[in-house]
């Protein structure tokens, strides 16, 4: 619960998401519709609720259910990671310590990709101050005064400048632009499903995009899917993070 709560608590505005004691708050697109998404986690079990400020637009009982299934890690193959990495000399002991791990999930796909790419070599606080900026750019507001993560059909129709004015840079302002435009067209589809389209297909076609590396890939389909199978080895503060761990564990290397 305290991973998840952590995730989404890392603006300390708080302009898109609220953490208040075991209760989550955010801000979200739901068909079109300003939402608020809002998870309490109970001794046993967690609560969630969708708020959406359009008369038309509804949420079924099994789609909230999907929904938080992935946000809080519950589908991901955690067993099978684990098995993997079991007899590995330094993380094997390491991910013993913390079984049972998951790691917590965008609400979708397209938050975790433009959340890869605004974080690509800047602190975490640079991060998170430009995406605080692109929610406010957009302005879609719910009526509880949550701002509402933009979704593709949004952020395409911004211009370089108004991205850069946030803090993107140049190439950075023109892969989000790219992306969002793919995503809106349906040339790049970011279903939920893991089977179709594949892993490797959305990877392939990631790749293909001029900004977009292998750490942006592996990031997305972490935060996007909860999928296990990548690797954040150039990622700096991964780096650091678990030499501090094998160090206090007293691993080597």
């Amino acid at each position: 619960m305290m991973d998840i709560l952590t995730f989404h608590n890392r603006d300390a505005l708080a302009i898109a998401e609220t953490v208040e004691g075991n209760c989550l708050g955010k801000g979200i697109i739901w068909q079109g519709a300003p939402a608020c998404l809002t998870v309490r986690f109970l001794p046993l079990c967690a609560e969630i609720e969708l708020s959406i400020d359009h008369p038309l637009a509804s949420a079924k009982v099994d789609e909230l259910t999907a929904l938080a299934t992935r946000m809080l890690g519950l589908d991901q193959a955690v067993e099978i990671f684990e098995e993997g990495v079991a007899r590995h000399p330094q993380l094997g002991k390491l991910i013993q310590k913390q079984s049972g791990l998951r790691v917590p999930v965008a609400p979708s796909v397209f938050e975790a990709l433009t959340w890869a790419i605004t974080g690509q070599q800047i602190s975490v606080a640079a991060a998170v101050s430009i995406r605080r900026k692109l929610i406010q750019l957009v302005g879609l507001q719910h009526s509880s005064g949550l701002y509402c993560y933009p979704d593709a059909q949004l952020v395409k129709d911004l211009s370089i400048n108004e991205l850069r004015q946030t803090g993107f840079s140049q190439s950075k302002a023109q892969t989000l632009l790219t992306v969002s435009q793919m995503v809106a067209s349906g040339e790049l589809v970011l279903n939920i499903s893991k089977e179709e389209p594949s892993i490797a297909q959305i990877r392939q076609q990631l790749l293909a995009v001029r900004g977009i590396g292998p750490w942006t890939v592996n990031y997305a389909l972490l935060r996007g899917y909860g999928w296990l199978d990548g690797s954040l080895h150039g990622d700096a503060a991964v780096r650091r993070g678990l030499q501090m761990l094998l160090d206090h564990d007293g691993g080597h290397g």
